[in-house]
This record gives C-alpha cells, sequence and structure tokens, in this order.
C-alpha cells in the first residue's frame, strides 16, 4: 500500500513536470518556477502556499504553471514531517541550541522551538531549492535535446 502511495505520487511529479518540459518557457523559467515553488511549500505556510502560486501566476508571465505546482507533488503529505524534523535539527544547530529546548516555562520553550523551526526552514527551504533548481534545468535541457 505505501509502495502503491509511492508509485502514484513520483507519477504524478513525472507528468507534471513533462507539462513543464513540454512548455514554451526557457529552461531557466522552469526550473527557478520549480524552485520558488519548493521554497514556498517546504516553509510552514498551513497550505496557503498554493494559494500564493496562484498570486506568483497571475503577476509574472514568466511563471510556469506546471513547475511551481509540481512543487507540491515533490514536498507531499509524506515528506513535510521529515522537511519539519530536519528544520528544527538545522534550527537549533544554527542557534547553537538543544533540539528540544527546556526553558523556565512552557510558553519560552514554544518560542525556542518556533524560532528553531522558522530559522531551520529557512535554510532547508534555500538548500531544497537549489537542489530542486539544479535538478530540473539539467531534466529540462536533457528532456528538450531529446526531442
Amino acid at each position: 500500500m505505501l509502495w502503491e502511495r509511492f508509485a502514484r505520487y513520483r507519477d504524478r511529479v513525472r507528468r507534471e513536470l513533462t507539462d513543464a518540459f513540454r512548455e514554451e518557457h526557457t529552461p531557466h523559467q522552469v526550473a527557478s518556477s520549480f524552485a520558488i515553488g519548493i521554497f514556498v511549500t517546504a516553509l510552514p505556510t498551513g497550505g496557503l502556499g498554493v494559494g500564493l502560486f496562484f498570486v506568483f501566476v497571475s503577476i509574472w508571465s514568466w511563471i510556469s504553471k506546471p513547475a511551481i505546482f509540481a512543487s507540491v507533488a515533490v514536498l507531499n503529505p509524506f515528506v513535510k514531517p521529515a522537511v519539519y524534523v530536519a528544520s528544527l535539527q538545522t534550527g537549533a544547530t544554527v542557534l547553537g541550541t538543544d533540539p528540544i529546548p527546556l526553558e523556565e516555562t512552557a510558553t519560552e520553550s514554544a518560542w525556542a522551538v518556533a524560532r528553531q523551526l522558522v530559522i531551520g526552514n529557512l535554510v532547508i527551504a534555500v538548500g531544497l531549492s537549489i537542489v530542486g533548481y539544479t535538478i530540473v534545468l539539467h531534466l529540462t535541457r536533457a528532456h528538450r535535446s531529446r526531442r
């Protein structure tokens, strides 16, 4: 059952990226759109990131719709918890604190965790965006050279 879900997500990502590869956008525009989508999707937006995609698409004509929305399929509900755990660890490392801080009050502890999560999430989002841009740029160029 888990492998079936994974296969469905993989096929969805493949379809959406293939649609992006076939668009009239340049490889740089396709890769940039995907990277922006990965960055926004990696952040703890509570689902508001997808709404932000519609704003981006309406403001900037160079945004590739299939590429930006493919990022949602990549950072799906199965992957997102791992991003949050990595963000918490990364934030603790950047701030030089314990991953689960035990402050004097529950409120102070919650603020410390939130700070770690946000800082770590920004670092993770930038890293994933750079990796995503590089991979999608290469895949777009390779797909178009075969056609």
